[in-house]
């Protein structure tokens, strides 16, 4: 790239004896000084900007940073929060869950206490009612022994004379049989062969109706019925005392 801004020959050689042509030019002034600082000051407003970029570039990044570490801490603690929140959901579920069991097991419970309750409530209403039953026999039964009892005692004031005389002639004594309201009658001279054997019946006087339990030796059943039914329309006691001499009398010669 040579020749093209070269002078020639003819052009960059002085006149001989003369001025120059150069020296005839006029004189201009480019202003390289002033372009050179203004470009200087440009360079150096434009090195402050990009600074001043850089600058700003790095705290908006650094402060970029800083906020996503606060929002992965935020994100951290609200996971955190949310774990703490479901383990609470989870215990107060098994909670709940405890104490419904626990309630229906109490509602269980009273239920069977009260149907228990309910139970001896009527098995007492029960036992009450059959003791006032009970007690209402009881009362009945013994008043109609006070009554029987004064009717005996009755009867035998009129006829204690009699009954001593059957006594002695029908050969008869009167024990106690060691039971209340039972007599025990006892005759000899039943037995042609021997006049010292003994034979004897058991009267009970606890009911209305005489009725005999015991008697040695063996009766027939019917017999010893024939004779009570007499007694017992009659309610004279020496119809007995005669009528179970002959039984024994009769049995005895058999």
């Amino acid at each position: 790239m040579s020749s093209t801004f070269e002078p020639s020959l003819s052009t960059s050689r002085p006149p001989i004896g003369g001025t120059s042509f150069a020296d005839t030019l006029p004189n201009i002034n480019f202003g390289f000084d002033e372009l050179r600082d203004r470009m200087a000051k440009f360079t150096a407003r434009f090195d402050a900007f990009i600074e001043q970029g850089r600058k700003r570039v790095l705290e908006e990044r650094n402060q970029f940073r800083m906020n996503v570490a606060e929002l992965q801490e935020d994100q951290r603690m609200k996971k955190k929060d949310v774990e703490i929140l479901q383990l609470k959901t989870n215990t107060y579920q098994q909670t709940m869950a405890k104490e419904a069991a626990e309630t229906r097991e109490m509602q269980s419970s009273i239920a069977e206490l009260t149907a228990q309750r309910d139970r001896q409530a009527a098995a007492r209403d029960a036992l009450k009612e059959q003791i006032a039953a009970t007690q209402r026999d009881i009362d009945a039964r013994l008043a109609a022994q006070r009554a029987h009892q004064a009717q005996l005692e009755a009867q035998a004031r009129f006829n204690v004379p009699e009954l001593d005389f059957w006594v002695t002639n029908l050969c008869m004594r009167i024990e106690g049989a060691g039971v209340e309201y039972r007599l025990k009658f006892v005759y000899t001279h039943v037995d042609e062969k021997n006049w010292e054997r003994e034979a004897w019946f058991e009267l009970c006087t606890g009911s209305r109706d005489y009725d005999v339990r015991h008697c040695r030796p063996k009766l027939e059943r019917e017999k010893v019925e024939k004779v009570l039914e007499r007694v017992n329309e009659t309610r004279e006691l020496v119809t007995l005392l005669k009528g179970m001499r002959e039984l024994f009398v009769e049995a005895m010669r058999s």
